[in-house]
């Protein structure tokens, strides 16, 4: 007996894999309470007559049977299931859909390429944050949809016939990793973008967002080097250099590179190698989500008048409790002494987000408790689900938060990938000021400090009648002239 439910779900039958997301609408926010995925490899299954084998169609309704059994308490009316590419070609697709319904008890669609493009934007419209002009590629199993857009509206929806699965049936057939497979499959996949490059460049975009399995493989590749998140042509070229020196698709061995992802891995970097050629992108970075995020928003109606790491951070703050006009506090010092210090660490809008971010969720962990709150706190953000961060970002926020107070672990700054060191290093150096000037949660009064500095050296000059009145925040800046300097970093008070 299914009841009602603040669960909903989304079904993705896609070429290369199925996906089942089940969601918890809590304050304005989702939860997600269940992630199953399966390589089916459906489009493998399909003949020269885009016939579907029996034994594709059993791989598939397998994974139905397994999605069936977590969905027994979702409402039939909160669960949507969508097919894409292979059943929309494949000529015996009804026959697969009949048995599918059957073992999930409500119907599929199968979505045209233009729907499934407008789903995908949607789906990053909403946990993906940044500028509002972005260009979003999907590169799918059997399809690869490129869609831009303004805020949560496409401006241009385009679904191409190739993909990761489709690209490796027709050009790495005999597993080969040869140069030779390589320009071909390139070739062949610029041939089917020039068609829609002029339209896309005539809309034009601040960022482009990836948000396909091919881009997620090439993140988890990229923070087990030890590089940042940022994908460039450079690092693409140099992916497909190493796929050359292993020869042959079965010794395919690259660092952070899973047996999952590595047998269509060669095949959807051709498309993505075509797709930065081709379309001139510089830079890509990774989506929050995608069709099926697309598909749960379009059930759930959530406000998008806030930029979504706001709405999140808004969120959090309100599961967690957190004392909000301390955040405030932290936020307003933060920014007075970055404006300070902005003609000698010129640190950009990105850097400043990422600071009053650790300012909203610094005192996170104290809903666990005290004693290990600092810890807690970054605990909980390197693990919470947090939509419009990534998982750089989220790590680079721990760090900060993690080295509020107390001793220093350069370590933990070091190993994040979203920001140059040195400035990684700026930002946690102005929020442990931040925090101490905010210790006694009462307003901070502007005229009482001026900061000021000189290359990796930072003096802080105090008015001399505050710092008498005020011994323990004093005790604790004189504290940090010595922590600092444990680490190497020039840090001076000045009464």
């Amino acid at each position: 007996m299914r009841s009602a439910s603040s669960l909903h779900a989304a079904i993705d039958l896609g070429s290369n894999s199925f996906h089942l997301l089940v969601v918890r609408e809590i304050s304005g926010s989702l939860q997600t309470v269940a992630r199953i995925k399966r390589k089916v490899r459906l489009a493998a299954g399909l003949d020269s007559s885009n016939r579907l084998s029996e034994e594709a169609m059993q791989r598939g309704l397998h994974c139905l049977a397994l999605f069936a059994e977590q969905l027994e308490h979702v409402p039939l009316t909160q669960i949507r299931a969508v097919a894409t590419a292979t059943l929309r070609i494949a000529s015996n697709a009804e026959d697969f859909l009949i048995r599918a319904r059957a073992i999930l008890g409500l119907p599929i669609e199968v979505i045209s390429g233009e729907k499934e493009a407008q789903l995908i934007y949607q789906g990053v419209a909403q946990t993906t944050s940044g500028p509002d002009q972005r260009l979003v590629v999907d590169i799918g199993g059997g399809s690869t949809e490129l869609v831009t857009g303004i805020g949560t509206e496409s401006t241009a929806l385009f679904s191409l016939s190739m993909g990761c699965v489709t690209w490796l049936e027709r050009y790495f057939t005999d597993r080969y990793l040869t140069q030779e497979n390589f320009d071909r499959a390139q070739a062949a996949a610029r041939a089917e973008i020039s068609k829609v490059k002029q339209t896309l460049i005539a809309k034009g975009w601040q960022i482009c967002v990836g948000a396909s399995g091919t881009v997620q493989a090439l993140q988890e590749i990229m923070v087990a080097q030890g590089m940042d998140e940022q994908i460039t042509l450079a690092k693409l070229e140099q992916l497909k250099q190493r796929a050359i020196q292993c020869g042959k698709l079965e010794e395919l061995e690259i660092d952070g590179l899973t047996l999952e992802r590595a047998l269509v891995f060669p095949s959807g970097l051709s498309i993505l190698l075509a797709i930065f050629h081709e379309l001139s992108i510089t830079r890509m970075s990774l989506a929050g989500g995608a069709l099926r995020e697309g598909l749960i928003y379009g059930m759930i109606t959530l406000p998008v008048d806030k930029d979504i790491r706001k709405r999140t951070l808004e969120t959090t703050q309100q599961r967690f409790a957190i004392d909000v006009e301390q955040a405030e506090r932290v936020k307003a010092t933060c920014s007075i002494l970055l404006q300070q210090v902005t003609g000698h660490w010129p640190l950009s809008e990105y850097c400043q987000q990422l600071l009053f971010s650790a300012a909203a969720l610094h005192e996170l962990g104290l809903a666990i408790n005290y004693r290990h709150g600092t810890e807690n706190s970054a605990y909980l953000i390197r693990q919470l689900e947090l939509p419009g961060f990534t998982p750089a970002q989220k790590q680079l926020v721990a760090a900060i938060i993690a080295n509020q107070k107390g001793n220093i672990d350069l370590p933990s700054l070091s190993q994040q990938s979203a920001l140059p060191l040195q400035q990684a290093e700026q930002l946690c150096r102005l929020f442990r000021l931040a925090i101490i000037l905010c210790s006694t949660r009462s307003p901070v009064d502007v005229n009482t400090f001026r900061l000021s500095g000189e290359g990796n050296h930072l003096i802080l000059h105090l008015n001399k009648e505050w710092a008498q009145s005020h011994p323990y925040r004093l005790e604790l800046l004189q504290q940090e002239e010595h922590l600092q300097s444990y680490v190497h970093w020039a840090f001076t008070l000045s009464l």
